[in-house]
């Protein structure tokens, strides 16, 4: 949907976006395209449907054709892992968590069957995500040189440092220093002769992988929050009712056939409606509460679920 955003309100930013990929080294990876968590339905149609749409989004928009795969919020398990292949995808991003790897190290590559299977170093990407700006760390300032230098003693065959777009300049804001930062980053790094940048499809075609990954549904990742796992959109009963109540509808919306109830639908289903009722405290529920256009989570649940009930009784008036 940013693609299409950008399309409207912004078509110098996606010029932008269209000269990146025209250079070769940049890798646009496939998402689902509402953002949402279909990956998780018992029926696996609207997740394809999905990843499909945002497939072609980039390919259209951008003129860019993506082979690797990212799932909304890095959600995975053997089973997305397996779908992801069979779309034809050659290789898949996901966190690397120590309850998965247990003394093994996020830095290499790994495999579920033949798919090859990245993970995130999320303690080096967090020194610039969440870290970066914050006085009362012990390593505040971080700076390009310091930083590559951490990179350059670490061990592996690759360090994949992956972060939201809105790292850059948002959650960090200029006057942080973000920007030079970035800017004096890469000189910084290529300083080592054993250091290099690859893009992910290039990371899977040079190192081999090291070990299997195997990861049931029930113990499915994430990258939110510190559990990393699913409990950020369905870990209290105020989440699992919405969730269940829009699963209920796929059905009966698909049946109208009507494009615009669909689009709806789907919208409805972006996972940030979910994370907007999370209730736990300390530092994770400060970030929820950053995001959040309401008041409280209750508030939250109040509009998402009586919006829900509206919607459904659209669908039932309709058919």
């Amino acid at each position: 949907m940013f693609l299409e955003q950008c399309e409207m309100y912004d078509p110098d930013l996606l010029e932008l976006f269209k000269n990146l990929a025209e250079t070769a080294n940049v890798e646009f990876l496939c998402q689902t395209y509402y953002h949402s968590l279909s990956s998780l339905y018992e029926a696996k149609d609207e997740f394809i449907a999905q990843v499909e749409m945002h497939f072609r989004t980039i390919r259209d928009l951008i003129g860019y054709t993506p082979t690797f795969f990212e799932n909304s919020e890095f959600l995975y398990n053997s089973e997305i892992a397996e779908l992801a292949k069979s779309l034809g995808f050659k290789g898949i991003f996901t966190e690397g968590i120590s309850r998965i790897l247990g003394w093994r190290s996020s830095n290499y590559v790994y495999r579920h069957d033949d798919m090859p299977v990245l993970l995130r170093n999320y303690q080096l990407t967090d020194d610039i995500g969440f870290r970066f700006s914050s006085r009362w760390w012990e390593e505040y300032p971080l700076t390009a040189d310091k930083y590559a230098a951490w990179l350059s003693e670490t061990r592996g065959d690759c360090i994949n440092i992956f972060m939201d777009y809105e790292t850059l300049g948002e959650h960090h804001w200029a006057d942080t220093g973000i920007f030079e930062f970035l800017r004096y980053l890469p000189d910084e790094i290529l300083k080592y002769d054993h250091l290099s940048f690859l893009m992910p499809s290039e990371i899977v075609e040079t190192c081999d992988p090291v070990g299997e990954i195997d990861v049931g549904v029930f113990d499915t990742i994430s990258w939110a929050d510190l559990e990393r796992d699913t409990s950020c959109w369905l870990g209290n009963e105020m989440q699992i009712a919405c969730y269940e109540k829009l699963k209920r509808m796929e059905e009966k919306v698909k049946k109208t056939g009507d494009p615009e109830l669909l689009e709806t639908w789907r919208r409805l289903g972006i996972s940030d409606h979910l994370y907007y009722l999370f209730t736990s405290g300390g530092g994770p529920g400060e970030v929820h509460s950053y995001f959040s256009p309401y008041n409280s989570p209750i508030d939250a649940f109040v509009i998402y679920y009586s919006v829900l009930s509206d919607f459904e009784r659209k669908i039932d008036l309709s058919q």
